[in-house]
């Protein structure tokens, strides 16, 4: 593989990492409270969540968040067509 896209690979995979992460946080510490590497994990996963959270209560109404699991799903996507990529090149 070419390293760009071994790069790339590892920086989504780290920041699916900082998801689960995120996912954590907010079954076992509420919005208050948060520590300096709670808001370092919300402030880099919010500008991708916020917009697919809006999306998704235009679709779907009811209490539970699935952004981050739809962003997880884009970002295998993302993953599966880069490691594509590099059978044809």
């Amino acid at each position: 593989m070419n390293t760009i896209q071994d790069l790339l690979i590892k920086a989504i995979e780290i920041y699916e990492i900082i998801i689960l992460a995120r996912i954590l946080l907010s079954w076992f510490q509420g919005p208050t409270g948060r520590g300096q590497i709670a808001q370092f994990i919300y402030g880099i996963t919010e500008p991708l969540l916020a917009p697919i959270r809006r999306g998704l209560q235009r679709m779907i109404r009811g209490p539970l968040d699935f952004s981050p699991l739809v962003l997880i799903l884009l970002l295998e996507l993302l993953k599966s067509s880069i490691i594509r990529s590099t059978v044809f090149f």
